[in-house]
């Protein structure tokens, strides 16, 4: 984006001065980053449960397969369900609600019962298993939708990609904490007492609860409560998170916003988006962003990169421990990405993560190639690799697709869009979840790596044509300009001046 259009955008705020509101900022992005917390502890902690699971339980592949892909599928439905409850029924109570989703999702999963002996099968105790994962599917889908959207909208817009990013960084901590906590359960009473896996599901909990306290003491989104004509309470809110004078501004910038989509009674939700051909676009750019995200192939690494590791060469030892590099390089990858966030273009941050991960894409299957099985090279070279795609995707793709996500769709419909796309997304992660492990067994490492190669290239032309930009610019701004078609006359000027 140009500076002239960055410089319009604040023009009309106040600047946004020092004070006791950053603090209260940062007390709230860290209590509703409990959300992404649980959703990534939930999302990795199979990768060293279904082991122990599968044995205790007396599980068949098929079902180990429906237990871990039946929460990804739940995600998708709970993200674009979720995403209409907020805009209906707020942003905080909605988030309230996941926690207590979490909660009840961990104790049927850690409860559910086995068969009358050890490693028989229950069947009774199988649809409570997948009942709870189906619970914890929906609250990480919501998760996925509503604490983003909850994060941008109650930012100030100068700090919103670094703020709205620590939803991203807290995934992948509890991504790693999962990791690492399993492999702690594995060492320490592996061998010694039955259920392990149970232990490694009940550490959700305590995350759980604190989203639950925390958010009753957390504010609603002021730009929810202008929706809803609670003047008042939105700038109370505003007040605790910006300085008074900028408050002021800021009320009365989404005000005027908020009553020109009113204005005529307009249609809003998806009565606005099917009659209006650049609402429509937006939707279609946003799913178009979440698929590219998830067909990287990055959560099948998440979930699977100890099968991969296997199969180049690893002992199923080596690659449990080895499998926590990945964890370890995504919350570096995610810290510098937060460090970028409000410095560069969420579109180059596209382009060059994408560049980057097709050419891993491409070193890898180039390496499945050329170093035979058996190779003492071939195991630390896909190794390596495989990292450097993991921080690749880390840095420059995952953190600003979820923040150009909660910005890009009007207040109207922001969360109807987010869940939208992310339903899409969430679509697209099940079935590689599901048939991840049969496509390495089929083609290998080499064919899998270049069929996300040539996916990755597809998403690059994709990002290039059909993308806009967001950062440096009001949610307001953004709006009017969604709206009408404006924000890709905009990037073609920008486009102009840059040529």
């Amino acid at each position: 984006m140009s500076e002239k259009h960055q410089v319009l955008a604040g023009a009309k705020l106040p600047p946004l001065t020092p004070g006791p509101h950053q603090k209260r900022i940062g007390l709230i992005s860290i209590v509703a980053c409990f959300g992404g917390l649980l959703f990534g502890y939930d999302t990795g902690v199979a990768n060293g449960a279904e082991g122990p699971m599968a044995e205790e339980l007396g599980l068949s592949l098929i079902q180990i397969g429906v237990v871990i892909s039946s929460l990804v599928f739940a995600a998708a439905f709970g993200a674009l369900v979720c995403g209409q409850i907020s805009d209906l029924w707020g942003r905080r109570k909605t988030i309230i609600l996941l926690a207590v989703l979490f909660f009840v999702g961990t104790l049927l999963v850690i409860f559910s019962p086995g068969g009358p002996e050890h490693g028989t099968f229950s069947p009774a105790g199988f649809a409570i298993l997948v009942a709870g994962r189906i619970m914890l599917g929906i609250a990480v889908g919501g998760a996925s939708t509503v604490v983003p959207i909850y994060l941008a909208e109650i930012a100030p817009y100068e700090i919103r990609g670094s703020i709205t990013g620590r939803n991203e960084l807290a995934i992948v901590v509890g991504q790693l904490s999962a990791f690492v906590i399993n492999a702690i359960i594995a060492a320490t009473l592996g061998g010694t007492i039955d259920g392990i896996w149970r232990f490694m599901f009940a550490i959700c909990a305590i995350p759980a609860v604190a989203l639950f306290i925390g958010m009753l003491r957390m504010p609603e989104s002021p730009r929810w409560l202008v929706e809803k004509r609670r003047y008042a309470e939105a700038l109370r809110v505003l007040k605790t998170v910006r300085p008074a004078e900028r408050a002021l501004a800021e009320l009365h910038d989404v005000q005027r916003t908020a009553a020109a989509e009113k204005k005529g009674n307009k249609p809003i939700g998806i009565k606005a988006i099917v009659t209006n051909k650049w609402l429509m676009r937006i939707i279609l750019v946003g799913i178009g962003v979440s698929m590219a995200q998830q067909l990287t192939g990055i959560n099948s690494i998440m979930y699977y990169g100890t099968r991969v590791l296997e199969e180049s060469g690893m002992s199923a030892q080596q690659a449990v421990l080895a499998n926590i590099a990945f964890g370890v390089v995504a919350v570096v990858g995610g810290v510098i990405a937060l460090r970028n966030m409000d410095r560069i273009d969420r579109r180059k941050t596209f382009l060059i993560g994408l560049s980057l991960t097709t050419l891993c894409h491409v070193l890898v299957g180039v390496a499945g190639m050329l170093l035979p099985e058996g190779s003492a090279a071939r195991p630390i070279v896909i190794l390596i690799l495989v990292v450097a795609f993991v921080f690749s995707m880390q840095t420059f793709l995952n953190v600003a697709v979820w923040v150009w996500l909660a910005e890009i769709f009007p207040l109207h419909m922001r969360g109807l869009g987010i869940g939208i796309s992310v339903f899409f997304g969430w679509t697209t992660n099940g079935f590689l979840a599901l048939l991840f492990p049969s496509m390495v067994s089929g083609i290998g490492i080499t064919g899998s790596f270049f069929l996300f190669a040539g996916i990755g290239v597809l998403a690059l032309i994709f990002v290039a044509t059909q993308v806009p930009e967001t950062r440096g610019r009001t949610l307001e701004d953004l709006e009017d300009d969604v709206s009408t078609g404006a924000i890709y006359l905009i990037r073609a000027e920008d486009a102009e001046a840059n040529s």
